[in-house]
């Protein structure tokens, strides 16, 4: 793997979820305990919701010069991270909503990461997580 990777984000409403599919995504990855995933949920105060604060400080901590996705769960995490990337210097350079499903596009983007893959790469494979069937 090339010294800088892509670094991932999952932001959830929840801290437990956010942190629990990080946990597998990595695990699932094999490698990936070398990709810097961070998770981001809940408020600081450890309610539900999204925090911008949270956002932030996981994106800078994954941030190795690659390229940081962000994967979201619902509508709010959303807006959050668009108005973010909207204020332009809040998030590494180089930060990209990624459109997938949060479980599968999580352990897709880790997996490709682990691979020395780039930010293009990372975000089509978790996008591509939306045609997985499982029936």
């Amino acid at each position: 793997m090339s010294e800088a990777s892509v670094g991932i984000v999952l932001v959830s409403h929840s801290a437990e979820v956010a942190a629990s599919v990080a946990e597998l995504a990595k695990g699932l990855a094999g490698g990936g305990t070398e990709v810097p995933v961070a998770a981001a949920g809940g408020t600081e105060g450890g309610g539900l919701g999204t925090s911008a604060e949270l956002i932030a400080a996981a994106a800078a901590s994954v941030d190795r010069g690659a390229g940081v996705a962000v994967l979201t769960d619902l509508g709010s995490a959303v807006l959050t991270v668009k108005a973010l990337l909207a204020e332009g210097d809040e998030l590494p350079e180089g930060t990209r909503l990624v459109d997938a499903p949060f479980v599968e596009g999580a352990v897709a983007a880790v997996v490709t990461a682990a691979t020395g893959a780039d930010l293009a790469a990372v975000e089509a494979a978790a996008a591509e997580a939306y045609s997985y069937r499982k029936v």
